[in-house]
């Protein structure tokens, strides 16, 4: 019998946009970077994603959303946790280039958890 492999829970705060191209993709993978992002920028806190997603993308976007999605645990590894502010303020960095294999380590589907308008 195996054991179900361990996941980290992640959040992503995004606008309109990213959020329909991630619904295009049955909800199992992020979309590639644009050239002017050339870093994927998951976060670890809920209330990090939120505040981004209220504050800044209906600001920019007309809406904000957040998603909550699980990666294999052991695969995280390779991406140090960098702190952007204050202590709840935590994100990994995941380079565009390699942004296809991170996409095959999530475990079930990215879930759209809270929106704002």
């Amino acid at each position: 019998m195996t054991s179900p492999r361990a996941t980290t829970t992640l959040w992503r705060p995004t606008g309109p946009r990213e959020l329909e191209l991630v619904r295009e993709l049955d909800w199992r993978a992020w979309p590639p970077r644009l050239p002017e992002q050339p870093i994927f920028y998951p976060v670890l806190h809920e209330e990090y994603a939120v505040k981004i997603a209220r504050d800044w993308n209906v600001k920019h976007d007309g809406a904000g959303f957040v998603t909550r999605f699980d990666v294999d645990s052991g695969f995280l590894r390779r991406y140090p946790v960098r702190q952007a502010g204050g202590r709840t303020i935590l994100e990994l960095w995941v380079p565009a280039e390699e942004l296809d294999e991170f996409n095959a380590h999530i475990v079930g589907r990215i879930r759209l958890v809270h929106e704002f308008r």
